[in-house]
């Protein structure tokens, strides 16, 4: 009698074990790209550095953690690619104008994301358009030949 409960136990989890165990099709390791317009108080910059994707989790980082420049990106991708992904981090360089854009101080926004198999794009939230300024994200799944970590960005202005 035992042996046949742990069978159809077994039976009715093992499709939720099989899809934990799979992951999702966007897992590997990707290359992000994030661009920034320039702000009355921030020139514009360009970040490139490497994220992962893992049982369909986002998590990228640039930056040591909590140091002038660091950020640090999560979230969970749906099946069908899209994503919303949360930006949190330390400004890097600033100008004495609006007090959250001084060196060291946080941000955090969102970014609204869309994944293929191997590509992505994403946009940053602007808010209440008052602090927020235009970001654009790419993602590239490293395959390959391309699987070799990005080369280090120069520092941002």
């Amino acid at each position: 009698m035992r042996t046949k409960k742990l069978f159809c136990l077994l039976t009715a989890c093992a499709p939720m074990l099989w899809a934990q165990a799979s992951g999702s099709h966007f897992d590997g390791t990707w290359t992000t790209i994030m661009a920034c317009d320039a702000s009355n108080y921030m020139p514009a910059y360009q970040w490139t550095f490497q994220s992962t994707i893992a049982n369909g989790i986002f998590h990228g980082q640039h930056g040591e953690e909590h140091g002038p420049g660091y950020l640090v990106i999560d979230g969970t991708i749906d099946n069908d690619g899209h994503a919303k992904l949360h930006a949190k981090g330390t400004v890097q360089a600033g100008k004495a104008g609006l007090v959250t854009q001084l060196k060291g101080n946080k941000y955090d926004y969102n970014i609204e994301a869309k994944f293929t198999d191997t590509t992505g794009t994403g946009t940053r939230d602007k808010g209440a358009g008052i602090l927020g300024r235009p970001c654009d994200f790419h993602f590239a799944k490293q395959t390959g030949s391309n699987a070799a970590p990005p080369a280090t960005p120069p520092p941002a202005q």
